[in-house]
């Protein structure tokens, strides 16, 4: 879901030694990078327009919060087809996974040992998380990141914002800005196995000085590195502005249809020696015996988002922002079921010949059918000692859960279009918060965040329980910053947050809310030669709903609450001009992941690693531009080991991995026609590292989900 060079002939000899070398090689540097100065420019700042339509979940360097800023110009080179997870690989505390392994199709996404359902996702401010499973399905939107103008990753619990609390970090993203000229755009993009994507994008700029319109067309289809890893992906987006003197509206639609071949399975330890590209899904045993695979074995799912922002400057000082929207999803998986139970489908018993038949091959769906609409406001106050925001939003969620047997060889009493099951979840989310930066004195400013958050879920058929939870929830947060010199400031904060279970924990077990307190230390250098930060936390955790590993009967993972844990670390991270043409932007984390006094099914284990938790995860990107317009990076991520699960069985534990990825493009410049041609390649893995991202326990079995080897990507933009 390598190869290492070594001078004057000392190669290690065995794989704990190889282990040490990869690590040591890295951070050491890392290590120099972090102390070698030079010219760089501060990518940080906001424009007037982003700070008005992300002031009331963004951040700045005066807030004392761990965060990283991606823009649409760090991207560009990279955005050939791949999910926006692994454009975001190489940032701070980072690790992404590829069920296709390839990165086209299901994408998922860890921060400081986090999954996905623990990070809070906006798109200008609107909540993205699916209300009830949490979580964020980047394939829904495909090429999403070529209408994104910047994005924000902020670490820990962060600031208050909308949706689900942020238990491991929160990204906040921000659609493309207005432009003021008339432009166009065609994209290509064609690579290994057979990936290709298809962009049109356009703005009429402008009309009348007020008006513009802007669009995006996009397709993007892959086979996959897996067996049928296949995606046949599609999306839109369009975005109508209005430009006043002290008035922005924003109206936009945008959204995506996937059809994906089911490559979520993984594969065993033999197969993985054996074969890393097979693909057990959809496989069955025809009735002359013979092995054969269903040729639909998908996932299908349409998603669309309307979204309307009213922003407002109504004094010198004051801006305020309305926004309502709505979000309409539906869309199935298919299975192909051997001899199914016919008890499990509402089918009763038929005899035949004197014989009963109680089973049967069969042909599901399971669907989806959901509605999401609410509405979020915030009011902001800005003068030269006070930054206070007023803010918050109320959304509710109404999602179907059916299935239907759509071919059996049996058919019992069954009808076309019966449903096996038809259930119905109800989900409302309502939250106030209040947030400021006071400037104490010239040095010192002290942060206050306090947000209150209300949660009703109700929901039938989980399992044939039925669920009516409601959760009041008060998150304080509270820090301070302390300006040293012009180049050096600290700061320090608390952060409290509170969390409800999704809807697959649920599932036949007792779960409670949990709970996290976090404290973040953090140091920040910015000079004219050098940007550092580095940032110390601790997050300590009250019945957090850990991963067990396993999964349930339709791919979920499971969850169980371990009463006390924590995870303790230290990020690094930084951007170096070695000279005029080289910058290196190396991080690096280093963490303790711990339960304490864990108990599984009456046992005891004591303090235990988190899984999906390593203690190492390092990154580095090597930027050099030998001609003005010539962009060569050289990329590289290290992965320490990490378990699948949290009693430390040995057969759960995933070895560690350093990939290196080399990404070229050339910018040429016509003096007629297009304004730019931009040629662009991108070599994955390019030292062929057989190497896995991901994986699961079955009860005592390991499965995984490899990753590709050397595999390429190649590009043509044409700007007019």
């Amino acid at each position: 879901m390598n190869t290492l060079f070594f001078k004057n002939g000392l190669k290690p000899k065995t794989k704990s030694q190889t282990k040490f070398v990869r690590v040591s090689v890295l951070l050491c540097t890392l290590h120099f990078s972090l102390f070698t100065f030079s010219q760089v420019k501060d990518t940080t700042k906001l424009n007037q327009l982003d700070e008005v339509l992300v002031s009331a979940v963004r951040v700045t360097a005066k807030t004392p919060v761990s965060f990283s800023n991606l823009g649409k110009k760090e991207i560009k080179f990279r955005n050939l087809g791949q999910d926006i997870p692994i454009l975001m690989n190489y940032l701070p505390s980072v690790v992404t996974t590829s069920d296709a392994g390839n990165g086209v199709g299901y994408t998922g996404i860890r921060v400081r040992g986090s999954d996905a359902t623990r990070v809070n996702v906006t798109i200008n401010g609107i909540p993205y998380n699916d209300s009830e499973s949490h979580g964020t399905y980047w394939v829904n939107m495909p090429d999403f990141a070529s209408s994104v103008e910047s994005l924000q990753l902020q670490r820990g619990v962060g600031t208050s914002t909308n949706g689900a609390g942020a238990f491991g970090a929160s990204l906040n993203m921000l659609t493309d800005n207005y432009a003021a000229q008339s432009t166009g755009e065609i994209s290509n993009s064609f690579g290994s196995f057979d990936t290709r994507k298809h962009t049109v994008k356009f703005s009429t700029g402008l009309m009348n000085d007020h008006f513009e319109i802007a669009g995006r067309l996009s397709a993007i289809q892959s086979d996959g590195f897996v067996d049928r890893g296949a995606s046949d992906l599609k999306s839109y987006f369009l975005q109508g502005t209005y430009v006043g003197k002290t008035t922005l509206i924003k109206a936009l639609v945008f959204g995506g249809n996937e059809q994906t071949y089911q490559s979520w399975n993984g594969i065993d330890g033999e197969t993985l020696q054996k074969d890393r590209t097979f693909n057990s899904a959809g496989a069955f045993t025809d009735e002359q015996g013979n092995a054969r695979f269903y040729d639909n074995e998908t996932d299908n799912y349409q998603q669309d988002h309307s979204q309307l922002h009213w922003n407002e400057k109504i004094a010198t000082n004051w801006n305020t922002n309305f926004a309502l929207h709505y979000t309409k999803g539906k869309g199935f998986y298919e299975n192909y079921k051997e001899n199914a139970k016919f008890s499990g489908y509402g089918l009763t018993p038929i005899v035949i010949g004197g014989t009963t038949i109680n089973r049967t091959d069969l042909v599901r769906q399971k669907w989806l059918d959901n509605d999401f609409y609410g509405t979020t406001f915030s009011a902001n106050y800005k003068d030269a000692k006070l930054d206070f925001i007023f803010g918050g939003g109320w959304n509710k969620y109404e999602g179907s859960h059916f299935g239907k047997v759509i071919w059996a060889r049996f058919a019992s009493q069954s009808e076309l279009g019966d449903k096996y099951y038809d259930d119905y979840a109800v989900k409302t989310d309502g939250n106030i918060f209040a947030k400021a930066n006071y400037q104490i004195t010239d040095k010192l400013s002290l942060f206050g965040d306090l947000q209150f958050r209300s949660v009703n879920y109700k929901a039938d058929g989980v399992q044939a329980n039925s669920v009516d939870d409601t959760f009041n929830f008060f998150n304080p947060k509270t820090g301070l910053t302390y300006d040293i010199d012009t180049n050096n400031s600290l700061y320090f904060s608390y952060a409290r947050a509170n969390r409800e279970p999704n809807r697959t924990d649920y599932e036949g077990r007792n779960v409670k809310p949990e709970k996290l307190n976090d404290f973040e230390l953090g140091w920040r250098y910015v000079a004219e030669k050098v940007q550092f930060n580095s940032n110390v936390y601790y997050m300590a955790y009250k019945d957090q709903l850990i991963l067990t590993g396993n999964l349930d009967d339709v791919g979920a993972p499971i969850r169980s609450n371990s009463e006390k844990s924590y995870r303790l670390g230290l990020e690094v991270d930084a951007t170096i001009a070695l000279t005029d043409q080289l910058i290196i932007r190396p991080n690096f984390t280093v963490s303790a992941n711990k339960n304490k006094d864990l108990a599984v099914e009456g046992k005891d284990y004591g303090t235990t690693d988190i899984a999906y938790s390593p203690s190492i995860i390092a990154g580095n990107i090597l930027v050099y531009t030998p001609i003005e317009n010539l962009h060569i990076s050289w990329l590289q991520k290290f992965v320490g080991e990490q378990y699948m699960n949290n009693i430390e069985l040995p057969a759960a534990k995933l070895a560690d991995y350093f990939v290196n990825d080399l990404n070229v493009a050339y910018t040429f410049k016509p003096k007629s026609i297009f304004k730019e041609i931009i040629v662009t390649g991108l070599v994955n893995n390019f030292l062929d590292k057989k190497y896995v991202s991901n994986g699961y326990m079955y009860d005592i079995y390991p499965y995984y989900y490899p990753q590709a080897g050397i595999n390429f990507l190649a590009g043509v933009t044409l700007r007019f």
